[in-house]
């Protein structure tokens, strides 16, 4: 019997594959620790964007080749699109076997419907500047790279190591602002639909939050990403939580835990599953 933690659902994002700040190895680690039913890869995976023969090292390649390797297992894999994978987004509805490449996803699991999307059609940057955005990641990157320098040294005297961009996010009222903006906006148009489950990557915040709209209930969920939160989201015995990976290169502490519209996507009929849960 497999000695690997046995999920129904797993949602990474923001993965970044092709920048110098994706964590591949300790995301390596993750997949080799787990055996889901359902692999959602919610944007992002890739970095198009950044993309350079120069750098794209081995554990990188060896994040692929896990993934092909689940999907060879039977896993169900689905890989939704992001911004900076959107050249993929010519391939939705694309389907070879248990892989699928979409730009959303739609379940009902456990009789609660889900709405899984990488949430970048709401980023109101990314809608009207998209160069600005793609200059922001780009400097993101070289602070990433910076953090990581300055914690090697810190790490070398004794010290505490830092997150630059957590302290900027934090101490950014206009990022503060634009994170709640974000899940507002996302769960308020989850409740219009009748969603009960929304998740999303994008914004790199891994959270579970229940919110109403409208005397409607919400579970917003957000799996974070693998360059600065290393987490993901894992669904069993009926529910969701927030995995995080043990170590991190920035010493960041676990985070708290408690829309697309219509002229872009489509709606369509959810596929329905039910996990048994175990008693």
């Amino acid at each position: 019997m497999s000695n690997k933690r046995q999920l129904d659902i797993v949602v990474i994002s923001d993965v970044h594959l092709g920048i110098y700040g994706c964590h591949a190895k300790e995301l390596v680690k993750y997949l080799d620790e787990i055996e889901p039913k359902i692999l959602i890869l919610n944007g992002d995976i890739i970095d198009i964007w950044q993309f350079s023969k120069r750098y794209f090292p081995k554990s990188h390649t060896k994040v692929i080749r896990k993934i092909l390797k689940m999907i060879g297992k039977g896993v169900d894999v689905y890989y939704l699109t992001g911004n900076h994978d959107e050249s993929l987004r010519k391939y939705a509805g694309f389907e070879l076997s248990n892989f699928y490449i979409d730009n959303k996803l739609i379940l009902e699991v456990d009789g609660k419907k889900h709405w899984f999307f990488h949430g970048d059609v709401y980023d109101v940057t990314m809608q009207h500047s998209k160069w600005l955005a793609k200059l922001g990641g780009k400097g993101y990157d070289l602070l990433i790279i910076i953090n990581r320098l300055v914690n090697h040294i810190l790490e070398k005297m004794g010290r505490e190591k830092m997150s630059f961009s957590k302290k900027v996010k934090q101490s950014v009222k206009s990022a503060v602002s634009f994170v709640s903006n974000f899940e507002d906006t996302v769960a308020e148009i989850a409740a219009d639909k009748s969603f009960d489950v929304v998740c999303c990557g994008h914004i790199h915040q891994p959270v579970i939050k229940n919110m109403t709209f409208d005397n409607k209930d919400i579970l917003y969920i957000n799996s974070g990403d693998w360059v600065e939160s290393l987490t993901a989201l894992e669904y069993s015995n009926g529910k969701w939580e927030l995995y995080q990976h043990p170590v991190t290169s920035a010493g960041q502490q676990l985070p708290a835990t408690e829309e697309e519209d219509e002229s872009v996507m489509e709606w369509e009929i959810a596929k329905t599953i039910t996990f048994p849960t175990s008693t």
